[in-house]
């Protein structure tokens, strides 16, 4: 499904709206995942030369970019709905942003922009002020519509049929760089344009929630934790799943066991209304109850869409309520240092009464060869 210059349209409408709902001037935009959501254009490079999206309710959506990246700008899906203004080497591109805001503003900024450039805005325009788009307006992106539901979906199907083929490879006696290396050939034959990591980590790596797969030789009796995703039509995917290199210990059994019910019972708890901290202490009060609390040492989601980490958060102390719409992972584990560690994550869509899953494939502790 391909988004039209409407649909960029009326994100960036949507997003002054909420600015100003919120009490900013505008937003400032700089290239990033904000700026190819809000109107399609993914510069060459995010350099030293300035590209900003400039934001406002009362103005309509003006991108500052440097004149030599202009002609890419204006193919941009949502270009239509834009006013240009470029600047060339050797002028203060700060200087052509200045009358584009209110000199005693406040506005929300991408996460990822440059200090280089919000010091550069600070000091040409010392009378705003500027607020991280996480922290001012945190449910911009929270909240899909039909045409990024669909996406994430086909994403998740693609982690799902990944995963389905994974189970066929061979896991003992090759390192986890090979399996990881298959992991990242099948996400691709199964339409994924950027894979942004394969996580394998093989026994006592297990433990280690972000381990990077390495040259460990994978062993009969391993527990292994297999942590995927990427983009596909622009959009991720992210999906964990545990498995074990021939018969598994009865321990692994019941630690694996414990976190795919701790995974279900946040599952079930999915709906609107319920806080985004009720998700995570209802997974964490599963694994506690175990015995293994002190063993989960992570919050239980986060958000997905443009990217693969995006609000909302699922962790104590976020009382955001859940909203139809909203996309995000489940991902409870148990992690025995020097030992092994447990992970069952699926990405998760609020429906009007409840949840429902993006990610099916099997959650049961598989063996593999």
């Amino acid at each position: 499904m391909t988004f039209t210059a409407d649909d960029y349209a009326h994100r960036m409408q949507r997003a002054a709206q909420v600015a100003a709902d919120k009490g900013f001037a505008g937003l400032v935009i700089t290239p990033g995942p904000d700026l190819v959501w809000l109107c399609g254009y993914a510069p060459p490079a995010a350099t030293e030369r300035l590209t900003a999206l400039i934001v406002r309710p009362d103005a309509a959506p003006t991108l500052i970019v440097p004149a030599l990246e202009r002609g890419d700008a204006e193919h941009a899906p949502g270009a239509p709905a834009l006013s240009f203004v470029d600047w060339r080497d050797g002028v203060d591109p700060y200087g052509i942003a200045a009358p584009l805001l209110d000199a005693n503003g406040r506005y929300a900024v991408s996460d990822n922009a440059w200090a280089l450039h919000l010091l550069g805005l600070q000091r040409t325009l010392p009378g705003t002020g500027y607020t991280s788009l996480t922290d001012g307006l945190p449910m911009l992106r929270a909240v899909k519509d039909a045409a990024e539901l669909a996406r994430l979906a086909a994403a998740g199907a693609a982690a799902d049929a990944t995963f389905d083929g994974i189970l066929r490879v061979r896991f003992a006696g090759r390192t986890e760089h090979e399996v990881a290396a298959d992991l990242d050939a099948l996400l691709r034959r199964h339409g994924h344009s950027q894979v942004d990591f394969t996580v394998v980590g093989s026994g006592p790596n297990g433990a280690d929630p972000h381990h990077e797969a390495g040259d460990r030789t994978i062993e009969p009796g391993d527990a292994v934790v297999l942590d995927f995703g990427g983009l596909l039509e622009g959009y991720g995917s992210d999906t964990t799943r545990t498995v074990s290199v021939g018969e598994p210990s009865p321990e692994l059994r019941e630690v694996h066991d414990i976190v795919r019910r701790a995974q279900e019972a946040a599952f079930q708890a999915v709906r609107p209304g319920v806080s985004c901290e009720e998700i995570d202490r209802v997974a964490r009060q599963v694994i506690a109850e175990a015995g293994y609390g002190e063993y989960f040492i992570h919050r239980v989601g986060h958000g997905i869409g443009v990217t693969t980490h995006e609000p909302p958060y699922l962790v104590a102390g976020e009382q955001q309520s859940l909203v139809p719409g909203m996309c995000f992972s489940i991902e409870p584990g148990i992690y025995l240092p020097g030992r092994f560690g447990v992970r069952i994550e699926d990405i998760v869509t609020v429906t009007a009464d409840g949840g429902q899953r993006l990610n099916n494939s099997v959650r049961e502790l598989q063996i593999v060869a």
